[in-house]
């Protein structure tokens, strides 16, 4: 059985282990690389069809160091792509990898059969036709691997892109859109390297159980780039693709910013914060006023989110630091000067309209009942012995359907996490929050959300418009990878 004591040395004897997997590269490296823009794929431009190939190539993370990786028609992540809203979009996906992959479109309102979650496998050397319609309002929204059991591994060897969808909104409102201009894409993960430089995934007992978090951040697949950008408003678009790591974001001289849009679009009105948390699989669009002309580093925090951070208050389990640079280009001239003063009009969810009331128990702490009577520190912990964690008391079963919904209704759902913040995201809607830990959410989350920060407990009102079969259905989970993939995930009908 396990003891307090118990689990409190197999933490320590882990926890020593964290961060002696290698160096970490960016203590070399210092705003040497101007930051790498993705291509970006205009859908409708391209005759509403888009081709990606998911495949095998080579990047350098450290100048002149070039190391095998995986990408979306590119050596690591993939374009950028384009989508109008009312459009429907045929894409192939191409896998010349060696093993089956998936590719989810995180973000997007669609039925279960094209959401390209773990039911939907591309074996490897095959090929994946279908079509995306859309139908929500502008938003950024991204894509990346799914298959079960493999997420965080084929997420970690470098396939994600982005999605930026279109409507007309923004250019209506004067929101900065020259894209790679005013306009930038922020991919941020994290890695651990070894010596010649290449991206080490080997996760331990305790990476299974905290989240795989490595000691050099990246943006763009780039350590420490540095972004040359116009002496006015500037618009990111940032999306937290790590596999577990938050992202507690500010900038080194403290500025002001603005958060215009999260997860699912708009916000009423933009937010002023000095600093934002972006957990793994959220995103949000932020102003950054650069009129001042002075060059600026933003940071992040130090990642404390950690099973049982009652006991182990003060230890970091991935260590802050400088993300990115942006220097004054004094030869570049945005669009904007200011951010407007509203936004659009944001639907208040009506709770009285609810028909189910549901509740999902993040179960972090069965891996230590899970292994057969194995404790942390066994051969084969949390690697395939059998599932370390569930919802609900069940850890993922691809065969079982664990909700059943109705197609045009709205459900109240009620989360709680048991030892640390887990990052809850829902395949084919967009949510609002509710109350989290008991209290209305802070102004930035009031808007359309897929991915909500679980600390203690959250409630969100789930409207179900996408058609999800017994063949086909919809996921819930953890978007801690390794927690997804050791049975932190759920799936849901919608007829």
């Amino acid at each position: 059985m396990l003891t307090r004591r118990r689990f409190m040395m197999a933490t320590a004897s882990c926890s020593a282990a964290l961060f002696t997997k290698s160096g970490a590269l960016a203590d070399d490296v210092w705003f040497e690389t101007p930051l790498p823009v993705p291509q970006l794929i205009d859908a409708k431009s391209n005759s509403n069809s888009v081709l990606l190939v998911v495949a095998p190539g080579l990047h350098a993370f450290r100048p002149g160091q070039p190391v095998r990786s995986f990408g979306y028609s590119a050596p690591i992540l993939g374009p950028v792509i384009r989508l109008a809203r009312g459009e429907t979009i045929d894409i192939t996906i191409e896998n010349k990898m060696s093993r089956a992959t998936t590719v989810h479109w995180h973000g997007l309102i669609i039925p279960g059969e094209v959401d390209g979650g773990p039911h939907n496998t591309v074996a490897a050397g095959g090929r994946w036709k279908t079509q995306l319609s859309i139908d929500q309002p502008e938003t950024t929204a991204w894509f990346h691997p799914h298959p079960h059991g493999e997420t965080a591994e084929q997420v970690y060897s470098g396939p994600a892109g982005m999605l930026i969808l279109e409507d007309g909104t923004g250019t209506n409102l004067g929101l900065p859109n020259a894209y790679g201009l005013d306009d930038l894409p922020l991919v941020l993960q994290d890695r651990f390297f070894d010596g010649d430089a290449a991206p080490v995934y080997e996760p331990s007992p305790m990476d299974v159980m905290a989240g795989y978090r490595g000691n050099t951040i990246i943006v763009n697949g780039s350590i420490r780039p540095v972004a040359r950008v116009p002496a006015g408003l500037v618009r990111l678009r940032i999306l937290n693709g790590a596999n577990a790591r938050l992202f507690d974001l500010k900038f080194s001289d403290r500025r002001t910013f603005h958060v215009i849009a999260s997860d699912g679009g708009y916000l009423a009105a933009p937010v002023a914060l000095q600093h934002l948390v972006v957990a793994p699989g959220e995103r949000y669009e932020v102003l950054v006023d650069f009129a001042g002309g002075s060059d600026v580093v933003l940071e992040t925090g130090a990642d404390q989110n950690f099973p049982m951070m009652g006991m182990m208050r003060g230890s970091a389990v991935a260590p802050g630091g400088q993300v990115m640079k942006f220097e004054i280009d004094p030869t570049k001239s945005g669009i904007a000067t200011a951010p407007p003063k509203k936004l659009v009009d944001v639907p208040s969810l009506d709770i009285s309209q609810t028909v189910a009331r549901r509740q999902f128990i993040l179960n972090d702490m069965m891996m230590m009942g899970m292994m057969g009577g194995g404790m942390m520190g066994d051969p084969g912990f949390g690697r395939g012995r059998s599932p370390a964690m569930a919802i609900n008391g069940r850890p993922f079963n691809m065969e079982r359907i664990d909700v059943a919904s109705k197609r045009g209704t709205l459900e109240l759902w009620r989360i709680n996490s048991q030892t640390m913040a887990h990052p809850f995201h829902v395949h084919g809607t967009q949510f609002q929050i509710v109350s989290l830990d008991g209290a209305p959410p802070p102004s930035h989350m009031r808007g359309w959300k897929d991915t909500v920060l679980v600390s203690r407990t959250a409630q969100i009102l789930v409207p179900l418009s996408q058609r999800a079969s017994r063949e086909h259905p919809l996921m819930f989970h953890c978007h801690i990878l390794e927690h997804e993939d050791a049975g932190m995930m759920g799936q849901y009908t919608c007829l």
